[in-house]
């Protein structure tokens, strides 16, 4: 029998009988005490509290290790640790493999909540942090120190959208160091559209809230760890305290079964949309990585099965304060909001002097404002109509 398509697989996710009890989806377990009838009950949860056996709430009900086993199950890894927050998956999967007097290399393109997380808390515990080029490839080793014990990648990149050159990154850093710990933050390809551990990453990481949940009415981040990782990553986002409440790991585990339908619609709309202002004389460049635009275009045909909702664009002027509340005041379908990866539209305006910044790698001498949207699951015509409307607005063309 041929290997399951990526469709089928998502629906059957996470659904044995031991999680849905019968049902179509897992039960919703609430509960921090575990009760045990007797001794030798409490003695084989304490040896198999961390497989996937009921001990204690914060180790995880059945509502959790559904989802739990369904991530690993998708990004081919060996375990799942969950989080509150797609944030907290990023800190304490860094915080897991790291001690004083470390050193880190992060993408410059990262989220940036990661960035400053490396910029205060861990230089307050003394560890180093060095941010280095997205496109820079296997040039990664100039970077790597005797003490660098982490790499953290971002592709394609926040706000920038540069696609990394994974496997050369990978390999070139385990040519150096074949301990040092790799990770992704994967959220742009849901896990699905780019399987980072089959390309050598040991931890790749998510925010849930975005595609997984993919209704932008709850916060969960994942971490799927490789054998060589899980362990370590498990036992100190334990020891950390970390917790996901059953209701929202519900919704998560429930989301995955119709991602893949969700992340066809989104990529179809976005290549419409970014092929149409690719040919707006209000746009200099369209970051969009399935368009050949965007910086690591031919990584992202390598290696990726698909693209998202998520993209940018960069106007060829710079919007004064004013242009860019009318332009985006008064947008009938996108709304502006933190996060995206739900049925919604999103739109944020960024200045050239924030993206300067955070993005001083390609983005020093760019002079127009960036327009990052999130295509949600709306007629693509309307969202172009909203768009083209905002440009009669504030009279670019």
């Amino acid at each position: 029998m041929s290997e399951k398509k990526l469709e089928t697989r998502l629906v059957e996710l996470g659904r044995k009988r031991k999680f849905t009890l019968g049902a179509v989806n897992p039960i919703i377990q609430r509960t921090s005490s575990v009760i045990f009838e007797t001794v030798e009950d409490l003695k084989h949860a304490i040896k198999n509290r961390s497989n996937g056996e009921l001990f204690y709430g914060r180790r995880g009900t059945l509502t959790h290790f559904a989802f739990q086993e369904a991530m690993a199950e998708l990004e081919n890894g060996a375990g799942c640790a969950l989080y509150p927050s797609g944030t907290a998956a990023i800190t304490n999967s860094i915080l897991a493999f790291v001690e004083t007097g470390d050193h880190v290399l992060i993408t410059g393109t990262a989220y940036e909540p990661t960035q400053e997380f490396c910029n205060r808390v861990l230089k307050k515990m003394d560890i180093s942090t060095d941010y280095f080029d997205p496109l820079i490839g296997e040039d990664i080793v100039t970077l790597i120190r005797p003490n660098t014990k982490v790499i953290f990648l971002e592709s394609p990149g926040s706000l920038t959208m540069e696609v990394q050159d994974v496997p050369s990154i990978v390999q070139a850093a385990r040519k150096v160091n074949p301990d040092i710990v790799i990770m992704i933050d994967n959220t742009w390809a849901a896990g699905v559209l780019f399987r980072a551990l089959d390309f050598g990453v040991d931890i790749s990481i998510q925010s849930a809230t975005k595609y997984i949940i993919g209704h932008s009415d709850g916060m969960l981040g994942t971490a799927v760890a490789n054998k060589r990782c899980w362990d370590q990553l498990r036992e100190n986002s334990y020891l950390m305290g970390q917790v996901a409440d059953p209701d929202t790991v519900y919704s998560a585990n429930r989301g995955l079964h119709t991602l893949a339908v969700r992340l066809k619609q989104h990529e179809e709309s976005s290549l419409i949309i970014a092929k149409w202002l690719s040919q707006r004389p209000e746009v200099a460049e369209v970051y969009h990585p399935a368009l050949s635009s965007c910086p690591g275009h031919d990584y992202f045909r390598r290696d990726f099965i698909g693209s998202s909702g998520l993209f940018s664009f960069l106007l060829n002027v710079n919007l004064t304060s004013e242009q860019l509340s009318e332009y985006l005041d008064n947008m009938q379908y996108f709304k502006m909001a933190f996060s995206w990866g739900g049925f919604e539209s999103l739109i944020l305006g960024i200045s050239p002097e924030s993206l300067a910044t955070l993005r001083n790698y390609h983005f020093t001498k760019k002079t127009g404002t960036l327009i990052r949207v999130h295509i949600g699951l709306e007629n693509p015509q309307d969202l172009i109509n909203d768009l083209e409307a905002g440009f009669t607005r504030i009279a670019l063309s």
